[in-house]
């Protein structure tokens, strides 16, 4: 048995690691990854340290927020989810008056660290962001429409604006570019995932698209996003004058992923393989698009200091 110190530390840590999985630190990650870029690509160059470091750790805390209030208000969703089962208001780690509070103390501190330390502009649209994922996606969306990650993802998209906005203290149609890029980019990113765990999305009553349509459908929709994010990747072209390493790099990129969709589409329409698709192969192309999405950020962020 450990002494009574050893059991209170052990306590305290477990606390916090619960408080810190509400805020889901890989989506913050894989949001944060656009943020830097598109700062690079605003300024042309490399932003102050300062600012990147501000803009970063707002973006967290605000990302934080809305994800702690989401696990709040689907915590009778998460129970049932074998995916969601063990997060902590499902465990009971912590309450959900606990969750609640700190979610919006979160949403709180961010607004005010942008307003005071970025400049308003990127405040406000971190309070967009938390409205469309709170109020949009989680309350509204979710539960109601299979097409409910389409629209809902435009939160997702947000980090892009707000990057652009904390270097130059407005928008451009070239982060209006980059925006259409990761609205495009969600339905076969998070699609994937859908139909790996359809069955536990049945089972709580949300109707996404691979529960609802078949897997020739859910595939089909996956690869014309796809085909169309490519397209509007080069439109940054021209928009922001973008050089041969961003033109390369993106249309590699690109017939690799649609590549990917292609295959998934094939096997979905093969009778023979029915109900293959939602297994292995979808799962490939939900890890292909963080690598698809990685890859055009880092040639964005490389971009600007070449030559041509």
């Amino acid at each position: 048995m450990l002494p009574p110190r050893r059991e209170g530390e052990r306590s305290w840590r477990r606390t916090l690691g619960a408080y810190v999985a509400l805020t889901k630190p890989r989506v913050i990650e894989l949001l944060l990854v656009t943020t830097v870029p598109t700062m690079i690509l605003a300024e042309r160059g490399l932003p102050s340290l300062w600012l990147i470091l501000a803009t970063l750790v707002g973006g967290a805390l605000g990302a934080g927020s809305a994800n702690v209030l989401n696990c709040y208000l689907d915590r009778d969703i998460d129970s049932v989810m074998g995916r969601t089962k063990r997060r902590p208001l499902v465990t009971g780690e912590l309450t959900p008056r606990q969750a609640l509070v700190f979610g919006l103390v979160l949403g709180v501190v961010s607004i005010a660290w942008f307003a005071v330390v970025v400049n308003v502009a990127s405040a406000l649209l971190l309070l967009g962001a938390i409205l469309i994922y709170v109020v949009g996606y989680t309350m509204i969306l979710k539960r109601r429409t299979s097409q409910n990650i389409v629209w809902g993802g435009a939160a997702g998209c947000m980090p892009v604006l707000i990057g652009w906005s904390a270097v130059t203290g407005g928008l451009d149609w070239a982060a209006l570019v980059l925006f259409g890029v990761i609205f495009l980019w969600t339905p076969p990113h998070y699609w994937p995932l859908s139909m790996r765990f359809k069955d536990d999305y049945a089972a709580a009553g949300v109707p996404m698209l691979p529960v609802v349509a078949g897997e020739r459908r859910v595939a089909g929709e996956m690869l014309a996003y796809a085909v169309a994010m490519v397209a509007c990747t080069f439109a940054l072209v021209p928009v922001a004058g973008m050089g041969w390493v961003y033109i390369g790099a993106s249309a590699v990129a690109g017939v690799w992923f649609v590549g990917s969709c292609i295959r998934l589409y094939r096997i979905a329409v093969d009778p023979e393989r029915r109900g293959v698709a939602s297994r292995g192969p979808a799962m490939k192309v939900f890890h292909g698009s963080i690598t698809y999405l990685t890859i055009v950020f880092a040639a964005v962020a490389v971009d600007p200091f070449l030559p041509w």
